[in-house]
């Protein structure tokens, strides 16, 4: 009986097969049992509107909205700057210095800072071979005592040659550059009064 069933239903579908219930073309509308939304009423992207006065569909943004994540209540971190508007000198508070934040960093001076400033930060990039000669060294002694807050300033918005990079680097990558860049400054500035006394043997061995 179970195979008589199984019979039925093959007949079934080539019956169906055979009159021509394979599919074709329609001007009529398709039957939908459920559109699923496909047609509702909306507005597309930077389509007209005759709801709002200036013609608009896009909507511009209530006055002082922030993204969320974006609140800069931390004017060291957000701008390098004090409360009274001078630049800030050390690191924000709510960003102390780490090995991973200096690995972070070199990665990010290694893409966007070397090919000016060089590998080493001494203003011998890949660029000077085209003609850009006028980048300064990072360890000259205006540069080194400069305060952090005035490098981050002008990483954010540029200076002389040199374009912004506020829009490449967000404001902790900023941070990161400039504590990779005070390693950079140490490394080629160091003395060997600065190497504690139980490692200098080790250091003369070199």
């Amino acid at each position: 009986m179970r195979y008589a069933y199984y019979a039925l239903a093959f007949l079934v579908v080539a019956v169906l097969s055979l009159a021509g219930f394979r599919g074709c073309t329609s001007t009529r509308s398709p039957i939908e049992l459920i559109d699923d939304m496909v047609r509702q009423p909306k507005y597309k992207a930077q389509a007209r509107s005759a709801f709002f006065a200036d013609g608009r569909t896009d909507r511009p943004l209530p006055p002082n909205t922030v993204a969320r994540g974006d609140l800069q209540s931390d004017d060291h971190r957000a701008l390098g700057k004090n409360a009274d508007g001078s630049f800030a000198r050390g690191f924000p508070a709510a960003l102390p210095v780490s090995h991973e934040l200096i690995a972070r960093g070199q990665q990010r001076f290694t893409i966007y800072c070397a090919p000016c400033h060089g590998a080493l930060g001494d203003g011998q990039g890949i660029t000077k071979a085209y003609g850009m000669a006028a980048t300064p060294t990072y360890h000259d002694d205006r540069l080194r005592q400069m305060a952090e807050g005035e490098i981050f300033a002008t990483i954010t918005k540029g200076k002389n040659t040199m374009m912004p990079y506020a829009d490449k680097l967000p404001a902790d990558d900023r941070w990161a550059v400039i504590a990779y860049l005070r390693a950079l400054q140490r490394s080629q500035n160091g003395r060997e009064a600065d190497v504690p006394a139980s490692a200098r043997a080790q250091l003369a061995t070199k």
